[in-house]
């Protein structure tokens, strides 16, 4: 399904000159709306009428998570408190929360990116979508839902918990899509096995997965657990929720909307600007936003804009699957590793669930890095030499992959934390 196809399929030039107007109308409108950018344009020697061509935007400044949270409760908005009908939130674990608004337009323009991504993976006003992300201030829950209805579809508010309700929920009503965390995918392809539910007799077609990075060996092992099609959606609160991009059917590369967000990849440690093809750190801006707009946010997430054209022919560009975020890189005896990196080693052994936990810890002035994984189905803690081997056998591939040598730990099956949202996937215990 299309949903909007005289957006979707605009060409190259024509995308190019919509976000060029749209560009300069966006900083105009920031200038003179909000004073964080009119002191930061000011401060860099920037005034909106020199903004000629996208080749203009490097003489911009950046966007950071500190400027929100700096800014916090709400002079980042550039709307009046009348036209605001919705506040957000990120979950501010990592220090203030970011809040961001919305005006009636911008909650339009969000489930429409929505319902374009939903339309995407195949979705249509004949689907069922069981949303099971949080409500509330986190920006999944109500973002799928809403994107759920403008598309036309039927949308079941799950939220979070209670999996054996869900997977009730998934049998007696029919769903055929299911939007959530991959964590939560296979926390609920793990109750259906508890509950003796064969997947067959669900009507599951296709899950809509986002809110954390997921390898393709994640991917297979949920589509082969719930025997359904995976499809990946990217957003963040900063810039509107889901919705900022999502594979079509040929699943490679999540298409960014070009007509709503302008795409960068920087070097986070120079700021140049990556061409296509080249790993960094993504960096968007709105360019229609009304509440609170953002120019060249540094997202921190570790991605990539494919080159050329895809298959499907949208020529809106496609970014890869995110390596992680530059925050979450691990620094150990002087090597950089993301712990997508573990996840993609851990999960070609079949000997282990896909569920695991990265301890990082001291012994004496040295960083070590341990990992903890749950043995399969089928597996007993007291096959002894049996665990041993499986224990080196991923120890060499990790340390083949990752160039440090990794003690893996194998627990007993299902005793790792399950997660209803993002999974816990780090404990850094270097500071106690």
């Amino acid at each position: 399904m299309i949903f909007e196809e005289h957006l979707e399929f605009l060409s190259r030039e024509a995308l190019d000159d919509l976000q060029l107007a749209r560009f300069k109308t966006q900083l105009s409108y920031v200038y003179n709306h909000i004073d964080f950018y009119r002191k930061s344009f000011d401060a860099a020697g920037f005034n909106p009428c020199d903004f000629k061509s996208l080749e203009d935007v490097k003489k911009l400044p950046f966007t950071t998570k500190q400027d929100l949270r700096d800014a916090y409760p709400n002079k980042m908005f550039g709307a009046k408190r009348d036209d605001i009908v919705r506040i957000h939130a990120s979950s501010g674990t990592s220090g203030q929360a970011s809040i961001v608004g919305y005006t009636q337009n911008d909650l339009h323009t969000w489930g429409r990116m929505v319902a374009r991504a939903y339309a995407l993976a195949g979705l249509s006003a004949q689907s069922t979508i069981q949303v099971s992300y949080g409500y509330g201030l986190f920006t999944g829950g109500l973002g799928a839902h809403f994107g759920a209805e403008t598309l036309g579809a039927t949308a079941v508010p799950m939220s979070t918990g209670n999996t054996k309700r869900q997977i009730q929920f998934l049998k007696d009503f029919e769903v055929d899509a299911l939007a959530c965390t991959p964590s939560y995918a296979l926390v609920i392809a793990e109750h259906l096995e508890e509950m003796h539910i064969d997947k067959d007799e669900l009507s599951l077609s296709r899950a809509i997965l986002g809110g954390e990075p997921y390898t393709e060996e994640m991917r297979r092992e949920i589509e082969s657990a719930l025997g359904i099609d995976c499809y990946d959606i990217y957003g963040l609160s900063e810039i509107m929720g889901p919705g900022v991009a999502c594979e079509c059917s040929e699943k490679h590369g999540k298409h960014i909307w070009e007509d709503e967000f302008y795409v960068e990849i920087i070097d986070p440690d120079t700021l140049e600007v990556l061409p296509d093809g080249s790993w960094g750190e993504l960096v968007l801006t709105t360019l229609s936003r009304e509440c609170s707009p953002v120019i060249r946010y540094r997202t921190r997430d570790i991605s990539r804009i494919i080159p050329g054209v895809c298959a499907c022919k949208r020529q809106h560009r496609r970014l890869d699957k995110l390596k992680g975020r530059s925050d979450d890189m691990l620094v150990i005896r002087g090597v950089n590793v993301y712990p997508s990196q573990i996840e993609s080693v851990i999960q070609s052994f079949e000997e282990v669930s896909p569920f695991y936990q990265i301890v990082l810890y001291k012994e004496g002035p040295l960083d070590q890095i341990s990992v903890e994984l749950e043995l399969s189905e089928g597996f007993a803690l007291d096959e002894i030499k049996r665990i041993q081997k499986v224990s080196k056998r991923i120890s060499d591939a990790l340390r083949s992959n990752l160039q440090i040598n990794v003690k893996v730990k194998i627990v007993e099956s299902r005793s790792i934390e399950r997660s209803e949202g993002k999974s816990r996937r780090i404990i850094d215990l270097r500071g106690e």
